[in-house]
């Protein structure tokens, strides 16, 4: 029995469409780890191809098809392959993948050395056109920040939050999600960590006191940092700061070529 293929059938508005595809389906993966070479973890999916006017729908299913083939070769040498993939299995001229997931990172604290695990969402994005591949890496990072106006006019003490910088970007050479988690944590007014024991509480309370960072100040030494960076060529850096007074977030943006 012939089954009617209603995807390839024509279409006639002449509306070209950037983006058709699957969103949000979750698939074990495997991602490259510094410390222990592979960590197994959960990818969320968002996989697109563009969609001729000339025709009324894609095939949702070789989507997960292609999925199938590559979960568990998840990293940033296979995106390129993953990416043809779904492009010539999908008869399309661009598509486009994105893949969320948790990352987590052994952490100890900063006196007792307590350790514990700290988890990160990280995102792998690309697209492919033609012969133009396009791959950045996301990291979203959890930190302290301390207010430098607060502290400048309070006889006692400063307020501080809880922040969330986002860091994109593209590179040259590849690059350990590690080392972009490290320079972040670094850079803010402190670390935020799993398990701290009152040793370690005593410590980051006094190092963010000593540290205290506008979100102005932490898009802009993250970004100092970055600009130093020969390997990177294109970032952006968002900071949001959950303020602990005020009934709204402070947030911050740059983005830069290099």
């Amino acid at each position: 029995m012939t089954i009617q293929d209603i995807q390839r059938q024509l279409d006639y508005r002449q509306i070209d469409i950037n983006k058709v595809g699957i969103k949000g389906i979750k698939y074990p993966i495997q991602v490259l780890d510094r410390t222990s070479g592979v960590q197994h973890t959960i990818g969320d999916f968002n996989m697109y191809v563009s969609l001729p006017h000339r025709f009324k729908g894609t095939h949702m299913s070789r989507f997960v098809e292609v999925l199938n083939r590559y979960h568990n070769k998840i990293g940033i040498n296979i995106f390129p392959t993953i990416l043809r993939e779904i492009r010539q299995h999908l008869e399309a001229e661009a598509a486009h993948l994105e893949i969320t997931f948790p990352y987590f990172i052994d952490k100890e604290a900063p006196v007792t050395r307590a350790r514990s695990k700290m988890v990160y969402t990280c995102t792998f994005i690309g697209s492919l056109k033609g012969d133009d591949l396009d791959f950045r890496v996301q990291v979203q990072v959890p930190v302290t920040s301390l207010c430098p106006c607060s502290k400048a006019i309070s006889d006692d003490g400063a307020h501080n939050q809880r922040s969330t910088v986002t860091v994109t970007f593209s590179f040259d050479k590849f690059v350990w999600l590690e080392e972009m988690i490290h320079l972040i944590e670094d850079t803010a007014s402190c670390d935020i960590y799993s398990l701290l024991k009152r040793p370690d509480e005593k410590y980051v309370t006094e190092h963010a006191y000593a540290n205290p960072m506008f979100v102005e100040d932490l898009v802009r030494e993250i970004a100092c940092r970055l600009l130093n960076d020969r390997n990177i060529i294109w970032f952006t850096v968002e900071a949001e700061n959950m303020e602990s007074i005020h009934n709204h977030s402070a947030y911050a943006y740059v983005e830069k070529y290099l």
